[in-house]
């Protein structure tokens, strides 16, 4: 699944294009059973649809969705962020200030994988520390469901020097455990995500 799901989120497979099991067999060296399991699971995740008699396809998430679904991210993601500033441990601390360091060094790098890659797995730890478990499920669903959006916003040129900072804040709001600047903190950081999605959109309609 997590080969399939990595294509998608790439665009090696585009909004709508159709997934045959017996080709994804082929290209991911996969069983049958495991392919069909993989797509089950990816169009619970939304990645993906599956019409009757017509197989499975990727699921086109406009722009307009992508920010509807950012703007409950940012509400449940506030919510993380206050919680793991209450909870947060020194272990923790010490682990996510060192990823702050790991992103600037991404972003003085030019290395925007890296950083999208540790931009996940900050948001990642800092539902996880929250321990909010409700909250990290529904999360995790809407983000499978704009990942693509997310991947492509990550790749704009420029947009990983916007987001450093806001991302830096968020970290030392946390570990200060400053439970409302760290709510502030996550709620400007989706703010500009939003307004970057809304952006894109403007650019690619003529």
């Amino acid at each position: 699944m997590v080969a399939i799901r990595e294509a998608i989120v790439r665009g090696e497979f585009v909004p709508n294009q159709r997934l045959v099991e017996a080709d994804l067999c082929e290209q991911f060296a996969a069983s049958r059973a495991n392919v069909r399991a993989a797509l089950i699971e990816l169009a619970n995740e939304g990645l993906i649809e599956r019409v009757q008699n017509r197989g499975a396809r990727v699921r086109a998430v406009s722009i307009e969705e992508a920010v509807e679904i950012s703007e409950v991210r940012m509400m449940l993601e506030a919510l993380c962020a206050a919680k793991a500033a209450e909870r947060v441990t020194a272990g923790e601390i010490a682990e996510l200030r060192q990823l702050g360091k790991d992103m600037r060094k991404a972003v003085t790098e030019g290395d925007v994988v890296g950083y999208s890659q540790l931009n996940q797995r900050l948001h990642r730890r800092v539902r996880e520390i929250g321990g909010q478990r409700t909250a990290a499920q529904v999360l995790e669903r809407l983000r499978g469901q704009s990942v693509r959006h997310q991947f492509r916003l990550a790749m704009r040129p420029g947009r990983p020097s916007v987001s450093l900072p806001e991302h830096l804040a968020i970290i030392e709001s946390i570990c200060a455990h400053d439970a409302e600047r760290a709510r502030d903190a996550m709620r400007v950081h989706l703010e500009s995500v939003i307004k970057a999605l809304r952006e894109t959109d403007a650019v690619a309609t003529p």
